[in-house]
């Protein structure tokens, strides 16, 4: 536990960078950052996230876009939360996951909440939810819709229970690797998750 807790607070002043801040050092690449981390260390990282959040002591705005709670949203804002469970039930899990994905839970749509309140400088978005949102949406596929919207290239630091090695994100360490390979590992690991 205490590696996780020190890569955390590596991270807190990694993100209050200038340097990282304005992208410098990445060469002409999106400020995408990935923070690799066990999958049983999800709740040491959930509080971490609800301590930096709303640290007064921040020199940077960290704004959380937490992607389960924003399914729950669009699933919301569609009026179907409510009617998931009974679908489910009678039609089976496949065929609620195929109609959520691609229409409801579209990466476009995402995005669209994402960026909706827009972003200034000195702003870091931190992605969570990863874990929670899968397999409705997955985080490779937010940030190739979220690259065309990133205008201001402020930074993006996304929380991943998994590994990514420069090259493929593994979600929980065990699902198919998926490629993506326009980020940065935020803060490496010494040893393996």
């Amino acid at each position: 536990m205490s590696n996780i807790l020190e890569r955390l607070d590596k991270l807190k002043a990694k993100i209050q960078d200038e340097d990282f801040l304005k992208g410098k050092g990445l060469s002409n690449e999106v400020n995408i950052h990935i923070f690799c981390y066990a999958p049983e260390d999800e709740m040491a990282v959930r509080f971490f996230t609800e301590q930096l959040v709303s640290d007064q002591d921040v020199t940077c705005n960290v704004k959380e876009k937490n992607l389960y709670r924003i399914f729950l949203k669009l699933c919301e804002d569609n009026r179907i939360l409510d009617k998931i469970p009974r679908l489910e039930k009678s039609k089976g899990s496949d065929f609620v996951l195929n109609n959520l994905q691609g229409r409801i839970a579209s990466a476009k749509n995402f995005v669209r909440e994402i960026c909706k309140d827009g972003f200034s400088e000195g702003d870091v978005l931190l992605i969570t939810g990863v874990g929670e949102a899968y397999p409705f949406i997955r985080s490779h596929d937010v940030l190739n819709a979220i690259q065309p919207q990133d205008s201001e290239n402020i930074p993006i630091v996304v929380m991943y229970p998994g590994t990514f090695n420069g090259h493929e994100v593994k979600l929980f360490n065990k699902l198919e690797s998926q490629g993506y390979y326009r980020a940065f590992n935020a803060i490496g690991t010494e040893e393996k998750l």
